[in-house]
C-alpha cells in the first residue's frame, strides 16, 4: 500500500506550520524567498553539502541547540541546561544563583548522562515501510508488517557503523522517513547567567509577554582526535562542526523575515472535536488541580530555606511548566470557540463524505467511531495521567526510590544468586539513591504525597483504585493522611543512612525488610493497577485511535486537496518560518515586539527571589556601559515572532534572511500557547532571547570576551 501526498503549493503567507527540511525545494523554498529569505533549500539542508542542518542538535533529552563557532561551542537555553547546572550547583557553589564561566577551556566541567545528536541525513522509506501492508488485514496484522519493515531498515542503514537510526510515522502513519543521527557524549558546560538573568521572572513570566529573560547557556561539544564521538577523556579535543551559525549584530525590525530550525516535541493539528473536549473538559482540570496543590507546599518550603530552593528549583520549573500551560491551552481554545470550529468543519466534511457512494464506504463512520473510542478514552487518560503523577513526574518521591529496589529484590530471590547482577545493579541503585537524597526534602514529600493519593482517590473511577484505599478505609477511618504518616514513619527509605545500609549488604536476610516496608509495598499496589488495569486500558483505546487517525488523515487530505499540509511534530527535525511581529492581547491592550534592559530595571524588586536583579546588571545599567550592543539608549533583551513552536524547540536558533543567528528562542506567549492544537495567527507568538542580549550579558556582564572571539560576529 502506497499512500501519495498531494502537497499543492499555497500563496498564502505561511504563519503556520512545522516542515519537513528535506522537503523545502518542492513546498516553501519559494514563498520563504518572496518573503525575505535569500539563502536556497540546500543551504538549509543538504547531504553532501555543509548547510544549516549541520549546525542544530537535538541537546539532552528534550531541546535544541545550536553550534555558534568552529570549536564546537554550543548555545541553547538556560532552562535547557538548567539540570546540569545545577548538578554542579551546592550551596557552597551556587551556580544557579551566580551563574558559572569557564575562563579557559580547562575550567569547562563535564556533564555525566549528557549528550548531543546530530541529523546526518533523512530519507523518504515510505514504499519500504509499507511493504506487503494491505488494507484487508486487520490492523495488528499491518503494524505487526510495518514493525518488521522497520527493523530491516534501521539493521541495513546503520550496520558496521557508529550512527543510530530511527524511523517516524508522518501523517499520521500514512508517511515515513529514516533518521540517520550521531551523538556525542562529553559535552561541557562553558557558561550560564545567573538565574536572576537565565531565569529571570521565574514561574511568573512563564508562558507570558513581555518578557525579560536571557534564557540562555553555554555548552561545548567534545570529540576524539578523528573529530568523531568519544566518552570523555582528557584528550579529548573541542568538536570541528560541518557548519555554525555566523551571528548577526544588527538586531531585529518589525516585519522582517525569521526562521526557526529546530526539534519541536509534539501537537495536535488534526485531532477530532472529542479530543479537545477530552484534553479541557476532563483532563486538563483535574491536573492542573493537583499540579496547583504540589506547587504551593514547594514554594512554601522553598522560600523558607536557601538549600531547599536549589534542591527543588528543577522539579518545581519541571512542574509549573505544563501546569501553565495547561491553563493557557484552555483560555486560548476557549477564545478560538475550537471545539466549535471542530465541529463545524467536521460536519462539512460528514456532508462531503455522505455526497458519495464510495467515500461513505470508506469514511462514513469515522465520526462516529472517534465518539465511541474517546468515551472509553477519556477516562482511561485521565486515570493514567493522575497516576503518574503519583508514580512519576516528581510524584511521591520516597515511594518511587522505594520501587527501584525491586529489581535487586528479584534478584536477591532466585535460587542461584548471580553475584555480577546483584553488583550492577547495586551500584545503579547507589547512584540512584545518593542522587535521590541530594535533591530530596522529607518535609515536602511527606506534605505532598498524600494529597496526590486524595487527588487520585476522588477524580478517577473506583475500578481504578488499588487495594490501599481499603486498608485506608478500615484501619485508618477513611484519613490518607494518617496512613502516609505511619508509612514515612516506618520505611526505611525515609532515611539515607537505612537505606545506604542495606545497600552494603545486599543480603536474602536484609532485603526482607524491603519486601514488608510500606513504601515498597504502597509502590507495588500503584503499579498494579498502573500496568494490571489502566495501562491496558489505555493502549487498546489508543490504538484504536491511531488507526482511526491514520484513516481520518487519509480523508481530510482528499476532503481538502488544495490545502498545503504540514505533518505534526514528533520531535524531528523540522523548519518553520514567519515574521517579527508583535500582536494584540486583548481590548486595549497591544504588545510590542520588543523588550529592553529598562523593562528588566522597572521589574527590579529585591523582595521577591525571581525579580531581584544582579548588582553587576545594574551597575551596567546605571554606567551606560553597553559597549556595541547598545541600541537607542539601552540593550534589546527579546522579541516575538509568527513562527510556530511548540515543546522541544527550546533552544532552537532563530535565523535571518541570511542565514545569520539572530535569537534563541524559549517560550511561547500566553495568549497563543493553543498553537499545538489549533494556531491562532493573531496571536501565537514564539519568544526569543535577542542575541545581542546574550552577548551583552557573556561580553560586559560575565568579562568572558574571550568567547566572542572564536564566533563569526556580523556587523
Amino acid at each position: 500500500m502506497t499512500f501519495v501526498l498531494v502537497l499543492i503549493f499555497s500563496q498564502s503567507y505561511a504563519k503556520e506550520g512545522m516542515w519537513i527540511p528535506l522537503l523545502l525545494e518542492h513546498q516553501n523554498i519559494t514563498e520563504m524567498q518572496d518573503r525575505g529569505f535569500r539563502l536556497t533549500a540546500k543551504d538549509i539542508y543538504s547531504i553532501n553539502e555543509s548547510s544549516m542542518k549541520d549546525a542544530v542538535v537535538i541537546f539532552g533529552g528534550g531541546c535544541t541547540g545550536e553550534l555558534i563557532s568552529d570549536k564546537g561551542l554550543l548555545m541553547t537555553n538556560h532552562h535547557c541546561g538548567y539540570s546540569a547546572i545545577q548538578k554542579h550547583s551546592s550551596v557552597e557553589n551556587d551556580y544557579l544563583t551566580n551563574g558559572f564561566w569557564a575562563m579557559s577551556q580547562s575550567e569547562e566541567l563535564p556533564n555525566e548522562k549528557l549528550s548531543v545528536t546530530f541529523l546526518r541525513r533523512m530519507v523518504d522509506v515510505t514504499d519500504s515501510v509499507l511493504k506487503d501492508v494491505d488494507e484487508s488485514l486487520s490492523m495488528v496484522q499491518q503494524n505487526k508488517i510495518i514493525t518488521s519493515n522497520i527493523d530491516k531498515i534501521v539493521k541495513s542503514s546503520t550496520e558496521e557503523t557508529h550512527f543510530t537510526a530511527l524511523v517516524e510515522p508522518f501523517f499520521q502513519g500514512n508517511q515515513y522517513f529514516l533518521f540517520i543521527y550521531e551523538e556525542f557524549t562529553d559535552v561541557r558546560l562553558v557558561g550560564a547567567p545567573p538565574s536572576a538573568i537565565g531565569k529571570f521572572g521565574g514561574d511568573v513570566d512563564n508562558w507570558m509577554w513581555p518578557r525579560h529573560t536571557g534564557d540562555f547557556s553555554l555548552f561545548r561539544i567534545y570529540a576524539n582526535g578523528d573529530n568523531q564521538p568519544a566518552d570523555f577523556s582528557s584528550d579529548n579535543v573541542p568538536y570541528q562542526p560541518k557548519h555554525h551559525f555566523p551571528i548577526s549584530l544588527k538586531g531585529v525590525e518589525e516585519g522582517d523575515f525569521t526562521m526557526i530550525f529546530g526539534y519541536p516535541g509534539s501537537t495536535a493539528q488534526y485531532v477530532p472535536s472529542y479530543h479537545i473536549e477530552m484534553l479541557t473538559e476532563v483532563l486538563y482540570p483535574q491536573l492542573i488541580d493537583v499540579r496547583t496543590q504540589k506547587l504551593s507546599v514547594y514554594r512554601h518550603y522553598m522560600e523558607m530555606d536557601a538549600a531547599t530552593r536549589i534542591q527543588y528549583a528543577s522539579k518545581s520549573a519541571s512542574v509549573s511548566n505544563a501546569w501553565k500551560r495547561w491553563r493557557g491551552e484552555i483560555r486560548g481554545l476557549e477564545i478560538l470557540d475550537a471545539i466549535h470550529k471542530k465541529q463545524e468543519e467536521e460536519e462539512g466534511f460528514q456532508k462531503w463524505v455522505m455526497a458519495q457512494q464510495e467515500r461513505e464506504e470508506k469514511w462514513g463512520t469515522l465520526l462516529e467511531s472517534y465518539k465511541e473510542v474517546y468515551s472509553h478514552f477519556s477516562e482511561y487518560n485521565l486515570a493514567r495521567n493522575l497516576m503518574l503523577e503519583l508514580i512519576g513526574r516528581n510524584g511521591l518521591e520516597m515511594i518511587q526510590l522505594a520501587g527501584h529496589y525491586g529489581s535487586l529484590v528479584s534478584l536477591l530471590d532466585q535460587k542461584e544468586v548471580d553475584e555480577m547482577k546483584i553488583n550492577e545493579a547495586v551500584q545503579e541503585l547507589q547512584e540512584r539513591t545518593n542522587s535521590h537524597f541530594k535533591d530530596y526534602s522529607n518535609s515536602i514529600d511527606s506534605e505532598v504525597s498524600p494529597e496526590l493519593l486524595i487527588a487520585f482517590r476522588d477524580n478517577s473511577s473506583k475500578e481504578f483504585h488499588p487495594s490501599l484505599y481499603q486498608q485506608i478505609d478500615s484501619k485508618y477511618k477513611g484519613d490518607v493522611h494518617a496512613y502516609m504518616e505511619n508509612v514515612f514513619k516506618k520505611s526505611i527509605f525515609s532515611n539515607q543512612k537505612k537505606t545506604n545500609a542495606l545497600l552494603n549488604n545486599p543480603s536474602q536476610k536484609n532485603f526482607r525488610k524491603v519486601k514488608k516496608d510500606p513504601a515498597y509495598l504502597l509502590y507495588g499496589d500503584l503499579v498494579e493497577v498502573y500496568y494490571g488495569k489502566i495501562s491496558e486500558g489505555y493502549r487498546t483505546y489508543n490504538a484504536q485511535l491511531d488507526s482511526l487517525n491514520r484513516i481520518y488523515m487519509q480523508a481530510l487530505m482528499a476532503f481538502d486537496s488544495t490545502k498545503n499540509f504540514y505533518p505534526d511534530a514528533n520531535f524531528t527535525l523540522r523548519v518553520g518560518y514567519g515574521q517579527v511581529k508583535g500582536y494584540k492581547a486583548r481590548d486595549a491592550v497591544r504588545y510590542d515586539y520588543f523588550t529592553t534592559l529598562d523593562g528588566i530595571m522597572e521589574k527590579n524588586d529585591p523582595a521577591i527571589y525571581d525579580y531581584r536583579v544582579p548588582e553587576r546588571l545594574k551597575e551596567l545599567y546605571e554606567s551606560k556601559d553597553y559597549g556595541r550592543y547598545e541600541v537607542n539608549g539601552t540593550v534589546p533583551v527579546c522579541f516575538i515572532a509568527t513562527n510556530h513552536t511548540t515543546g522541544g524547540n527550546s533552544g532552537s536558533p532563530i535565523i535571518n534572511s541570511n542565514g545569520e543567528l539572530i535569537g534563541v528562542n524559549f517560550d511561547r506567549a500566553w495568549e497563543g500557547v493553543m498553537s499545538d492544537l489549533m494556531f491562532n495567527p493573531d496571536q501565537c507568538r514564539n519568544i526569543s532571547i535577542d542575541i545581542r542580549y546574550a552577548l551583552f550579558i557573556i561580553d560586559k556582564f560575565a568579562g568572558a570576551g574571550y568567547l566572542l572571539d572564536e564566533m563569526s560576529l556580523v556587523q
